[in-house]
């Protein structure tokens, strides 16, 4: 009895638990459904590829403008493949919550957050591979690039915190609507309309003046900025922004502004995943 009671008063051992361990077999999911759809490998590339190999040079010549303009407009591009790519990431989602496995899966004993982290992943993956294809393509076109290792950092932190963004708004705007069709429909004013004023062909100075501060908002224009600065050495965008002397710290200023986009929208995501699989 003794024995028994002593067992009793002993803590007992359960095993340790690995919230992160769905993650990686989520994460493998998605990417052999992404393998499965090519156009979200292939698709938003070619708009960039067109902007950065065919339209830049043109417009330089056509403009009579020198070798930094081709460089200007071919790292715009950035700020459409980007929000491109992260919005046909969203695409998936909405034909997992109809045809997939999506209801099951808000059924399965795992945080809703970790769902939302392997789509990101995923999409952040493709994303970093479709730029890396759009700078050795402009690099093969003869386009010059003047990035530093801090440059590379800024350029890096910058293009990582506005996909993380993009996405969120993905997510949610996936989880808003009931259709495909709806989602495609409202996927230019989200992905596209941005790009012209946030400085992709010109810089954002040459807008009205309403215009100018209305992009001086859009964390687009701060995501170029930094593009900008980190892969050609150049803050005229961020100094377009930010009116400052200091361009490090304006640059910081600008990543601050994409990391508050990239917390909120990814936390709208998170909550608002799965929610018309509920109702």
């Amino acid at each position: 009895m003794a024995t028994l009671e002593h067992e009793a008063a002993l803590p007992r051992r359960s095993a340790p638990r690995k919230p992160l361990a769905p993650l990686a077999t989520l994460v493998a999911r998605r990417f052999q459904l992404s393998v499965r759809t090519p156009r979200e490998l292939f698709v938003p590339l070619l708009t960039p590829i067109l902007f950065a190999l065919i339209i830049a040079p043109a417009l330089k010549r056509a403009l009579h403008t020198s070798d930094s303009y081709e460089a200007f407009v071919a790292t715009g591009t950035i700020g459409l493949l980007i929000p491109l790519n992260t919005m046909f990431g969203g695409i998936g989602a909405i034909v997992d919550r109809e045809s997939g496995a999506q209801r099951e899966l808000l059924a399965a004993p795992i945080r809703r957050s970790l769902l939302v982290f392997g789509n990101l992943a995923v999409a952040f993956a493709i994303t970093a591979l479709q730029l890396g294809v759009l700078i050795a393509a402009a690099v093969a076109r003869g386009i010059h690039f003047n990035a530093s290792a801090t440059g590379v950092v800024w350029f890096v932190a910058g293009a990582a915190l506005f996909t993380v963004g993009m996405y969120g708004v993905a997510e949610t705007l996936a989880s808003a609507v009931p259709r495909t069709e709806e989602y495609i429909a409202r996927l230019p004013a989200i992905a596209i309309v941005p790009w012209f004023l946030a400085g992709s062909l010109f810089p954002i100075s040459a807008l009205p003046v309403v215009l100018t501060w209305i992009a001086k908002i859009l964390p687009l224009t701060h995501g170029l900025a930094l593009v900008r600065y980190g892969l050609l050495g150049d803050a005229s965008g961020l100094h377009n922004i930010w009116s400052m002397d200091s361009p490090t710290a304006m640059a910081a200023l600008s990543l601050a502004v994409l990391a508050a986009f990239a917390a909120a929208l990814t936390a709208i995501s998170i909550r608002a995943f799965g929610r018309s699989v509920v109702k």
